[in-house]
């Protein structure tokens, strides 16, 4: 039986228990603040830092904005349902929450492959880095990962507006995973599923091979350097991406390995929380524990954080 695409949707969430649910609200609240505040002051310490103004951090700054972005597109909705005691969510709102998870999602991950393409260069390219690496190459290399994360997301959504939904809209989720949405159509979903394995493949398996790629490259320069401490300095150099690469992709196929595993919704829904909180809050620490530069950038804004506040007063 086919419905009116004005229906909404209910999210599920982790548990319907209501004395569970200031627990989550609590720690989510939380998880999103610190990510938010993390992320944010990132972007604020190199936008304000002139030593910072390089193409790495440039790049930097994209990823934090991304994070802060991925992390928006889901949590607050989850928390103002936990606040409301309601679980729906609109048509409309799910359609959008599918985009802009998508394009933050595909980002997270164009933006990473740009930055292995980065250390790549720096350290197998040094002598032409500033050459290779100008202000125009990186400006187009953002703009260009922006683009496809677009592009990507509206192929992904436009296809879900094609189709008509049964009567069950319950989705297992605290947001509207596309892969869950998809179970719950009564249309042929054949189109939909060429679609999210074209874009899987173009802006997923193809920068992963390229920070592959990369990373081979680097290693391979490293083992070949005579001084034990241009390697120690290589390594420090790329140990922060390589670090978050890690986290990202290993949270990420964790979602996916799980869902291929097990039919459970349980098991694909805790994996997903790691993927679109976890990681995201846990990005700016490892940036700012292993770059001497960033914790000084972050030292100095915090600094002068009181000294504008009594400027405003």
């Amino acid at each position: 039986m086919e419905i009116n695409q004005t229906r909404s949707f209910l999210l599920l969430g982790f548990t319907e228990d209501p004395d569970l649910q200031p627990l989550f609200f609590g720690l989510f609240l939380s998880l999103y603040l610190v990510t938010f505040a993390g992320n944010l002051a990132v972007i604020l310490a190199i936008i304000s830092d002139p030593h910072l103004h390089t193409p790495m951090y440039f790049f930097l700054s994209n990823l934090s904005f991304a994070d802060i972005g991925f992390t928006s597109t889901t949590i607050p909705k989850m928390l103002w349902n936990i606040q409301t005691q309601s679980k729906v969510i609109t048509y409309g709102g799910c359609i959008t929450q599918i985009f802009f998870f998508f394009v933050f999602g595909c980002l997270d991950n164009l933006i990473l492959s740009v930055m292995a393409y980065d250390r790549f260069v720096a350290i197998c390219h040094p002598l032409h880095y500033t050459v290779i690496m100008n202000p125009w190459v990186c400006g187009l290399l953002a703009l260009g990962s922006w683009s496809l994360s677009v592009t990507g997301s509206l192929l992904e959504t436009l296809t879900v507006l094609r189709l008509s939904f049964c009567m069950s809209m319950k989705i297992p989720h605290i947001f509207c995973d596309l892969l869950e949405v998809l179970k719950l159509t009564c249309s042929d979903t054949l189109i939909n599923n060429i679609v999210v394995y074209f874009v899987a493949i173009v802006l997923g398996v193809f920068p992963l091979s390229g920070i592959l790629f990369s990373y081979y490259q680097i290693f391979s320069s490293i083992l070949r350097m005579s001084s034990v401490r241009s390697k120690y300095k290589a390594f420090s150099t790329c140990g922060s991406h390589f670090s978050v690469v890690s986290l990202f992709y290993g949270t990420g196929l964790g979602v996916y390995l799980s869902s291929a595993v097990t039919s459970s919704s349980r098991t694909s829904l805790v994996a997903s929380v790691m993927y679109t909180t976890v990681t995201p809050m846990l990005n700016p620490f490892i940036y700012s524990l292993r770059s001497r530069d960033m914790k000084g950038a972050l030292g100095r804004l915090l600094r002068r954080a009181p000294s504008l506040n009594d400027g405003l007063l």
